[in-house]
């Protein structure tokens, strides 16, 4: 089943934005995708359906509006190996390794 969103809006908004009525109206599913995938209600690929945009096509956009490609949250990564921790070598250990 498919459902449709009307949005009711005067000149004033694309004055706002300064986009045409064409661009505001290809722009505003993209936002409303873009924002529920960075909040993580949608994957990628539903986003991308949502605003009738290729998956590629949609995550390439993303930086456009400072979203980020990966929706990973910190608390999604593993956890570190307290052997992994430490990230830089002291001078003693980098000689010999250049």
């Amino acid at each position: 089943m498919t459902h449709s969103l009307s949005i009711t809006y005067d000149d004033s908004v694309l004055l706002g934005v300064s986009f045409t009525r064409e661009e505001f109206e290809r722009e505003a599913p993209f936002l409303l995708a873009a924002k529920l995938f960075e909040l993580g209600r949608l994957s990628s690929g539903k986003a991308s359906e949502l605003c009738g945009r290729s998956r590629v096509d949609f995550l390439l956009s993303l930086q456009r509006v400072g979203i980020s490609m990966s929706n990973l949250r910190p608390d999604d990564a593993p956890p570190v190996r307290p052997e992994l921790e430490r990230t830089s070598l002291t001078p003693e250990e980098t000689r010999g390794h250049l």
